[in-house]
């Protein structure tokens, strides 16, 4: 079972029993994943399992004729339903929940049923006599309905309109209307109004003589087995799937009409197959039907020549009742197997798979008896040829030929050009989907790969080769299933490494991910300084104002300047700029199907207008079939990392930049000022922080994350592992990031915040002193006037972002002060960023994580604080 079906099934569950609160699904999901177990219900251990739950059930009478109603409808999974429940019945804890479950939800149903009938007794009229006649009619109408089987001719349109639906460029022929209309194409008994006008014999046949009425009898069972009405025999009308019953004049001497009684279940048997011939070999019913109707056509050719013979014996005077007895019982075994096996596949609606999985059950369950075996593996066998002739085109060649829709593996119609737009990543996942009652039982074992062999030969398909599977050899049913599962698994092995290769070599998938790798997680030192110093006057723009033609010229030229040049695919990197910063990206991914995710949504409503700084990112060209690999939700993986770095590195230069206005402090004598040391000490801590950040990210989760995908790719045998590879990296530098815990995001986020303020205070103050200086030296020309004016502006702009500290750059007390509040917020920011990692690093065993506690505090600066912080969370855990 798939990871998605255990989801869609736990929450289903859940939301049946109206389960709240506790662990959620997740906590059960977990659970499940890793108590699972290949576990095989046989049928021994469904048998015993059947047992104990007749002895614990009240009425075992239903629950035996529930169970044999499912059984002949070929019910999936029903053996290991009935395990299941055997085992519940011995849990004692869980079934004391689920009978208070059901008694609430019962108590639950019947107050709302009371609420509703009273409020519509109140809003509505009395009903009258003729609409509460015509209510009961149609009541009665839909429950015979539900009851009884739909006529054919419905049960025929209905399969149409479907197969119409799925397929409407290739529409189901269909036979002309008189085979249905008369019946006596139908080689079946004709029963009505002109079968029931035959005249009454003269002389009734028992009055003859004992010998006569033997005689009489011979020929009357010989037009029986053929589905003709004999002069003492005749048929009764069936309704739907009933079995033929038939009338013995009842005048007949016992002995004889005894023996003719035990003749009759062949015609019975004879009529059952007949008229499941007729219904199956309609083309609605597909081909697996039409071969198993095939097959079985050709045994009643061999019953008919039976009969025959009988016949060329009874005109000859030498057939008599215990001869006819005589030599119709071998026949009589396998008929009524046929008869069987017709019943079944009618009842269960069976067509492709599941008429395989019952015939292939059925063989085995006949293990004991090598006649019906035999005659049973005939039927499989020949019901397989159009099934595995489907089945070889798809692990052969990659191609789907299923005009009836029978195959286990279904096509959707999904445009490959649109897996650069689908974050939902929809086409290798959901072009070719798994339909699971479709899938022969005998098969299910190898539906993965079957599934797999074609995509991968469909992929190099669509790229215009023609591939066809060298070791290509016809599949054909047996007992043995090694032998279909060898060639299936060659087929897969020879897909896997026509994708492999294709990719890895003809389209050099390795050396795409290291292009991209060089840009998006900032590989290329030299191009992102250069490419940075070209953009930043352009980015601290409004992204409103920003032209992307510009900026695309820029990254040309930084690209054209740096070691970058040696990439060959360079030309495919691209700008984007986003809607939304990279912390509310985050958050808005991480909110998805939480409580959070409305109030996140209504917050960006009243988002202020982004910075180019904020809203840049990478983008990359990627064409088919690449873009199976790094589709759209790689791209946005790389996206929000890149993003992140960026931010990074954008406060380390403005930090840097901080640390370049120092130097012109030395001019004023400001060494002296109280504020100046303390300012100075808390940039080198913010660098710090932001350094140790980066290089952890880069070189502690990055780098070697990549070697070891890098190392992977390399032993890989198939796409699936390919992929498998790439998004577990991107997971991983996601959460060792700390861009995938929200709490942390947030701390850090603050963090990154009180940095930028910091180094905007400080270069107003910066600007402000050079302006003092200027008007000391009194200079009166026209540019200095020019750059006063500048210097306002920019004021101004800043000021907006910090305004508490816009008059507290005048005096060196002001100046203390704020400088005192940004240590302060930063001090207790990091303080908690170094908390919050201490506990996820010991409770979430996320080890890597405690590299950044020990970078930032390498000398135990923070230790003592971090301890005590500890022990007044500790105490109030205790509290």
């Amino acid at each position: 079972m798939s990871e998605f079906r255990i989801h869609h099934d736990v929450n289903e569950l859940l939301s049946l029993l109206h389960v709240r609160g506790g662990d959620g699904a997740e906590g059960y999901i977990d659970l499940l994943q890793k108590h699972r177990t290949p576990y095989v219900t046989t049928t021994v251990s469904a048998h015993s399992a059947k047992v104990k739950l007749v002895e614990f059930s009240k009425t075992p009478e239903d629950f035996l004729r529930k169970y044999e109603e499912l059984k002949s409808k070929n019910v999936r999974n029903l053996d290991p339903l009935v395990y299941l429940l055997s085992k519940l019945c011995e849990d004692k804890e869980t079934l004391q929940f689920l009978q208070q479950n059901a008694k609430e939800r019962s108590e639950a149903s019947a107050n709302t049923a009371t609420t509703t009938s009273f409020t519509a007794s109140q809003s509505s009229a009395k009903m009258s006599m003729q609409e509460l006649d015509e209510l009961r009619k149609k009541l009665g109408n839909v429950t015979a309905s539900s009851n009884a089987p739909l006529p054919a001719e419905v049960t025929r349109k209905l399969l149409r309109d479907k197969h119409n639906k799925k397929n409407p460029t290739q529409p189901n022929p269909v036979f002309p209307n008189w085979v249905y209309d008369r019946p006596a194409l139908i080689g079946d008994f004709i029963t009505g109004p002109a079968a029931a006008a035959t005249a009454d014999p003269a002389v009734t046949v028992g009055t003859l003589p004992l010998p006569t009425q033997e005689q009489a009898l011979v020929e009357d069972l010989l037009f029986v087995l053929v589905g003709v009405d004999g002069r003492d025999i005749t048929a009764q009308p069936v309704l739907g799937r009933q079995n033929r019953s038939f009338i013995v004049d009842s005048t007949l001497d016992m002995s004889i009409k005894e023996l003719v009684n035990r003749i009759l279940p062949v015609a019975s048997y004879y009529s059952t197959i007949t008229r499941f011939i007729e219904e199956k070999s309609s083309f609605e019913y597909g081909q697996v039907n039409h071969a198993l109707t095939a097959a079985m056509r050709n045994l009643m050719k061999e019953y008919l020549i039976l009969v025959t013979q009988l016949e060329h014996l009874q005109r000859q005077g030498l057939l008599t009742l215990q001869k006819l007895w005589f030599y119709i019982q071998p026949t009589m075994r396998s008929m009524e197997i046929l008869a069987s096996i017709a019943s079944s596949v009618d009842k269960g609606d069976c067509m492709g798979g599941s008429t395989l999985s019952f015939l292939h059950d059925r063989t085995f369950n006949y293990t004991g008896d090598s006649q019906a075996q035999e005659l049973c593996l005939y039927l499989t066998k020949a019901a397989s040829v159009p099934y595995f002739e489907i089945l070889e085109k798809w692990i052969y060649r990659g191609i789907i030929r299923d005009p009836y829709s029978e195959f286990m593996v279904e096509e959707h119609e999904l445009q490959k050009e649109k897996i650069q737009e689908d974050y939902n990543d929809k086409y290798w996942d959901q072009r070719y989907t798994i339909v699971q009652h479709r899938i022969p039982s005998f098969l299910q074992k190898m539906a993965d790969k079957i599934l797999s062999t074609g995509k991968y030969l469909n992929v190099v398909r669509e790229c215009g080769r023609d591939v066809t599977c060298p070791d290509a050899k016809e599949v054909l049913y047996t007992l043995k299933e090694r032998a279909y599962v060898e060639q299936i698994e060659k087929a897969y092995y020879y897909a896997s490494k026509v994708l492999l290769d294709f990719l890895m070599e003809e389209k050099e998938l390795v050396s795409r991910l290291r292009s991209i790798k060089h840009y998006f997680l900032m590989d290329k030192g030299d191009f992102f300084v250069h490419f940075m110093d070209l953009t930043e006057e352009e980015l601290k723009k409004p992204v409103d104002d920003i032209v992307p033609p510009r900026l695309e010229a820029l990254l040309e030229l930084a690209l054209r300047m740096s070691t970058a040049n040696t990439d060959p695919f360079k030309d495919d990197l691209k700008i984007d700029l986003m809607p939304h910063d990279v912390i509310t990206q985050l958050l808005r991914v991480l909110a998805i199907e939480t409580k959070q995710e409305k109030s996140i949504i209504n917050a960006e409503q009243a988002d202020v207008a982004l910075s180019g700084l904020e809203a840049f990112s990478f983008d990359y060209i990627v064409k088919w079939p690449l873009s199976l690999i790094i589709n759209r939700k790689a791209l946005t993986r790389y996206q929000m990392l890149f993003r992140h770095m960026f931010s990074c590195k954008h406060v380390e230069r403005l930090l840097c930049n901080v640390w370049i206005s120092n130097k012109d402090f030395k001019e004023y004598s400001l060494h002296s000022a109280k504020w100046f040391a303390a300012a100075f000490a808390l940039r080198q801590r913010m660098l710090n922080f932001v350094q140790n950040i980066q290089y952890y990210m880069m070189f502690e989760v990055m780098e070697p994350t990549w070697h070891v995908m890098e190392n992977n790719l390399k032993t890989a045998s198939n796409i699936d592992d390919v992929l498998c590879h790439h998004t577990s990296f991107l997971d991983n530098c996601l959460k060792d990031c700390m861009l995938t815990n929200p709490e942390l995001l947030r701390i850090f986020s603050k963090l990154m915040s009180v940095c930028v303020m910091f180094t905007s205070c400080m270069q107003r103050f910066t600007q402000s002193m050079r302006l003092e200086r200027l008007s000391q030296q009194g200079a009166a020309d026209e540019a200095p006037a020019q750059s006063d004016a500048a210097e306002d502006v920019e004021k101004k702009r800043q000021t907006k972002f910090l305004p508490e500290a816009d008059g507290a750059v005048q005096s060196d007390a002001g100046l203390e002060v704020t400088i005192g509040k940004f240590d302060s917020n930063f001090s207790t920011l990091l303080l908690d960023l170094l908390d919050k990692l201490s506990i996820y690093s010991t409770n979430d065993c996320e080890h890597s994580m405690i590299s950044i506690i020990y970078r930032l505090d390498f000398n135990g600066f923070y230790t003592e604080r971090l301890e005590k912080m500890a022990v007044e969370r500790s105490q109030k855990a205790a509290a």
